[in-house]
């Protein structure tokens, strides 16, 4: 007997996904069914009702393994880096643990960290640099861009051979280490936005540090488990809780505003590396508008 007897069953699942779909196509990507059924819209879907319903919706098919929406344009690309996630991952997976353990044992002011990005979502590639989501004290924001991109650039020294695309290319080191999302406690109750991009965000994102703070945003911003309530019981296999090695008084709020007059020319600087890149500018564009509106170094309008 079909799991989805009932048509509006059907047609409600069928909507869940094709919205699913889209917004992991907005990113750049698509997920095998099984994944798929995992991350849904509403709420996860076991493998065989994810299958039936694309079955039955005439605007989702599955192409090289991986469901799309109807008349997507190939993209093997995607597919390639599905496939070859595992390998790609294992070198760096423990790499960027090691590097948040020295993160927040170096900075006490960054209070959880979370991996983003391919290396959470499953489509990572040798070029790729890792994504990370950072909660830190208020009034710290730029101090901990700063203290990131500092020690992400020594951390990279060790990765030269690592290859490079135009995200990627560095003058001394590659980037690998870098900050996607970096937000002030404060802001996190409530977050200024509960869409279900931003909830998307925290549920593919993988908890490393400060994995009771990450379940607080998620219990005091209910909103985002009307998106995905897969939230509610995300697990945290990734966890490496570590305590700070220097007293927060030596990160006073002062240090945030000459943190970010450097954070910003650096920033600027990078951007004026990409100038002859339209596709790097794009992807820059792109991040920071779904990071909105907690993107640094905004520009005033």
């Amino acid at each position: 007997m079909p799991l989805l007897a009932s048509p509006s069953l059907a047609a409600d699942l069928g909507s869940r996904l094709r919205r699913t779909v889209a917004m992991l196509w907005r990113r750049g990507y698509a997920l095998p069914p099984g994944r798929l059924g995992e991350v849904c819209l509403g709420g996860a879907l076991p493998l065989e009702a994810v299958l039936e319903a694309v079955a039955l919706e005439p605007d989702l098919e599955i192409q090289a393994g991986l469901v799309v929406g109807c008349g997507a344009a190939p993209r093997g690309d995607v597919a390639e880096r599905a496939s070859r996630h595992a390998e790609a991952s294992s070198r760096y997976l423990p790499a960027t643990l090691a590097f948040v353990r020295t993160l927040v044992r170096t900075s006490p002011y960054v209070l959880a960290v979370s991996v983003a990005g391919s290396l959470a979502s499953g489509g990572f590639r040798a070029s790729d640099d890792v994504d990370l989501n950072l909660v830190v004290e208020d009034g710290r924001r730029h101090l901990a861009y700063v203290a990131l991109n500092a020690l992400g650039l020594t951390h990279a020294l060790r990765f030269r051979g690592k290859p490079v695309d135009a995200h990627t290319a560095r003058p001394l080191a590659p980037r690998l280490m870098t900050a996607n999302l970096i937000i002030e406690r404060s802001q996190c109750f409530p977050l200024a936005r509960q869409d279900e991009d931003m909830a998307y965000e925290l549920l593919v994102a993988q908890p490393v540090h400060g994995i009771r703070l990450w379940q607080e945003v998620v219990a005091r911003n209910p909103a985002l488990l009307d998106h995905f309530p897969q939230l509610l019981d995300k697990p945290a296999p990734w966890a490496v809780e570590r305590p700070a090695a220097l007293p927060g008084w030596l990160f006073p709020r002062a240090l945030d505003a000459p943190a970010r007059l450097l954070g910003g020319a650096a920033w600027n600087y990078m951007q004026w590396t990409r100038r002859r890149s339209p596709e790097a500018l794009a992807r820059v564009a792109y991040v920071r508008r779904t990071m909105a509106p907690y993107a640094l170094f905004e520009r005033p309008s």
